[in-house]
C-alpha cells in the first residue's frame, strides 16, 4: 500500500481519538471582507488568497472543529459555513467560475500583475 492510498491512517479516526466530520467548511469569498480573523483563529484551516485578499480554506482537517466554530462565530460578515461534502464540491466548482472583485489591493500591486511584470522585465 503506497502513501497516497486513501486508506492510510490520518489520526482523525475515531479509534485514535478523532472524529470523522460529516461536513466541510466553506468561505463565501464574495461576502468575505478579508479581515483575517479566521486565519488568526484557525491557522491550519484558513489562509488569505493573495490575488483577491479573501479568506479561503486550504485544509479541511487542519484545526479542531471548536476552533473552526470560533472562527465562524467571530466572522464579522458571517461568510464561513459548514456544508455537506457533496455541496462543498459543488460550491468549490462554482467559485472557480466566479468573478471576484479585489478588496483593497490596487490592480498594479496584485501578485499576478507583479509576477507578469517580473517575467516581462526578465525577457
Amino acid at each position: 500500500m503506497n502513501s497516497t492510498d486513501s486508506n492510510q491512517p490520518n489520526g482523525f479516526e475515531p479509534e485514535l481519538g478523532g472524529v470523522w466530520r460529516q461536513k466541510g467548511v466553506f468561505v463565501d469569498e464574495n461576502i468575505c471582507i478579508g479581515c483575517k480573523n479566521c486565519t488568526h483563529v484557525a491557522t491550519n484551516t484558513f489562509y488569505i488568497e493573495p490575488e483577491y485578499g479573501r479568506a479561503r480554506v486550504f485544509n479541511q482537517d487542519g484545526d479542531l472543529e471548536e476552533l473552526i466554530e470560533e472562527a465562524m462565530d467571530t466572522c464579522p460578515v458571517n461568510c464561513i459555513h459548514w456544508l455537506d461534502y457533496t455541496e462543498l464540491k459543488q460550491m468549490e466548482y462554482e467559485r472557480s467560475n466566479q468573478v471576484i472583485q479585489s478588496l483593497a489591493i490596487p490592480p498594479a500591486m496584485r501578485r499576478s500583475q507583479i509576477m507578469k511584470r517580473s517575467r516581462f522585465n526578465s525577457l
